[in-house]
């Protein structure tokens, strides 16, 4: 996928902006069948009870929901609209969801996607119609937890990799919950403070309300190895540069990840 390149980014809960690219967001191939936005044609004998709803997550899978051209997210399936979402986001980087659920017809085609959305409250989700998303599926997912100051990945719900983090302060901490990766950055001086890449989370802090956007987390790179293990950071999770380079290469647009306290 092409990069776009954007300036002054405020990125994770940071005292500086972030020149960046964006990288690759999403795996190339999409998911066939009833995944994939359109209901397809079901199988003659298959039948479902309509508008029951099926969980999609795994310990194995997840799936990422990319934005076409323009996505309205509703708090129940067409009822009490949220927010409304184009194919990219503020920072130019695609938009993304993590997709939790799907609501069927009586022939198991999909009607509505139940999503988690990049945006307060923290862990928020929504509806979405399948034709406004291309759907994608993913094998990873990540864990941080907090009292042991360790972010771990996890690839088709094997432990294939585990590092010593920084976390918030007291006075700015690391907001707990389940989030996913919504954007993926690499930064334009890879020597500098956020290392050589970014991973945006959906989550906000919960003190920096006025930061800019927000005050959004990211798990990323550092200059500062000698504060790992530490609670040094606004909000953000700091990992080493090489540590940071590992889970850039699993972790997708889509991916989940579960902060624990």
């Amino acid at each position: 996928m092409r990069r776009l390149s954007f300036l002054a980014l405020a990125l994770a809960v940071s005292a500086c902006g972030l020149a960046a690219q964006a990288a690759a967001t999403v795996p190339r191939d999409p998911v066939p069948g009833a995944f994939g936005g359109s209901a397809g044609k079901p199988r003659e004998a298959e039948r479902c009870r309509p508008k029951s709803v099926k969980p999609l997550t795994t310990g194995h899978r997840t799936y990422a929901a990319v934005v076409r051209k323009r996505a309205i997210a509703y708090r129940s399936p067409g009822k009490s609209e949220l927010a409304r979402f184009g194919p990219r986001n503020v920072n130019g980087v695609a938009t993304v969801f993590a997709v939790l659920a799907k609501q069927v017809d009586r022939h198991c085609g999909v009607s509505w996607y139940r999503v988690q959305l990049p945006m307060r409250p923290n862990g928020i989700t929504g509806w979405i119609r399948p034709y406004a998303v291309r759907v994608v599926p993913l094998t990873s997912r990540i864990v941080v937890d907090l009292s042991d100051r360790r972010v771990t990945l996890f690839e088709r719900g094997r432990r294939v990799f585990s590092a010593t983090v920084a976390i918030g302060t007291s006075q700015t901490p690391t907001p707990t919950g389940r989030y996913y990766v919504n954007q993926r950055l690499i930064p334009a001086d890879t020597s500098g403070p956020f290392g050589p890449g970014a991973l945006g989370i959906s989550a906000f802090s919960e003190v920096l309300t006025g930061w800019t956007q927000g005050g959004p987390v990211a798990i990323h790179g550092t200059n500062r190895p000698e504060l790992l293990g530490r609670a040094v950071s606004n909000g953000c999770i700091r990992v080493r540069n090489d540590h940071l380079v590992r889970l850039f290469r699993k972790a997708y647009a889509g991916t989940p990840v579960t902060v624990r306290a």
